[in-house]
């Protein structure tokens, strides 16, 4: 019975890596498919069609279709429309960016997510807290790098905006989550950008290849994947033991921009990196604390 906790941890933790290595996977395929001429709208109608499959067998192994039922609609719209908004940004962003660079400024969310608490959900963020944005901040300059040339580069700007469509989404996710299970968010959310994808199908559409569609469809599975992974190993573990794996990001999505593209990261991009990263530990170093603190 001892082991019953540890060995669900473990199992949490596993779980989580593994949805690391999924999301890596898919953020490769929607580069590829960016440099292959396809539209950021058409690879969004992909990603999340085909992460309908994982996301339906979680809902039928869950208790069925009837765990959909919400009160909230007017929530989800807005969960939608911030997650679908990053989500759009991001995709164009993963095009124009080195991997590593991209994933690298992914990880202001968490702080952003931290910074907006107080306003938005009347949250209470300690002054340890706001020191650890602050250097999280100056962390996302070194990986911006404000020189006039680069801050004006679209895809750096893309990316800053999918960071704010993310924090935003994760905020609306914890007021949400008090009635709302994960599947049934997760649900519709991936209704929302499937239709969205599928409004701008008509403008955008470019008939791909059999190997550009390979990756489409391998992109929403991997994606759909992800997410089944991510939610169950926040179901078996606490939270502040699973989040810190999620930096393992960094170290396997800069492995894979090797791998496919040759791209070794800048200098200022692994330092950037660095602090933003010693940031976000720290924020959750602290939030593990509280429940002893009280």
């Amino acid at each position: 019975m001892a082991g019953a906790p540890v060995r669900r941890i473990g199992l949490g933790i596993t779980f989580r890596l593994a949805a690391v290595v999924a999301f890596g996977f898919m953020a490769v395929l929607v580069k590829l498919c960016a440099e292959r001429g396809v539209n950021t709208f058409e690879i969004v109608f992909f990603r999340n069609a085909f992460a309908f499959i994982p996301i339906v067998i979680t809902i039928l192994s869950s208790g069925g279709f009837g765990m959909l039922r919400t009160s909230r609609p007017g929530s989800h719209a807005i969960r939608s429309i911030l997650g679908v908004t990053g989500m759009v940004c991001g995709f164009a962003a993963m095009g124009m960016l080195p991997l590593t660079e991209f994933t690298a400024i992914m990880f202001c969310t968490p702080l952003l997510v931290t910074a907006l608490s107080a306003p938005v959900l009347r949250e209470k963020v300690s002054g340890h807290q706001w020191g650890a944005v602050i250097v999280g901040f100056c962390g996302m300059l070194i990986l911006v790098r404000p020189d006039p040339v680069h801050m004006a580069s679209i895809g750096v700007a893309l990316a800053l905006l999918q960071v704010a469509g993310s924090a935003g989404a994760m905020l609306a996710i914890r007021q949400l989550g008090s009635t709302e299970s994960g599947p049934t968010i997760a649900f519709y959310f991936t209704v929302a950008a499937t239709l969205v994808g599928l409004v701008a199908l008509p403008f955008v559409w470019t008939t791909p290849d059999r190997l550009t569609l390979l990756y489409l469809v391998l992109m929403g599975v991997a994606g759909g994947i992800g997410q089944l992974l991510l939610t169950q190993a926040y179901r078996l573990a606490p939270a502040a033991i699973v989040a810190p794996f999620d930096y393992a990001t960094l170290l396997w999505n800069g492995l894979l921009g090797f791998l496919v593209w040759n791209e070794l990261p800048r200098v200022t991009t692994v330092i950037g990196g660095l602090v933003v990263m010693a940031s976000g530990l720290y924020v959750i170093l602290r939030e593990t604390r509280k429940p002893s603190a009280t």
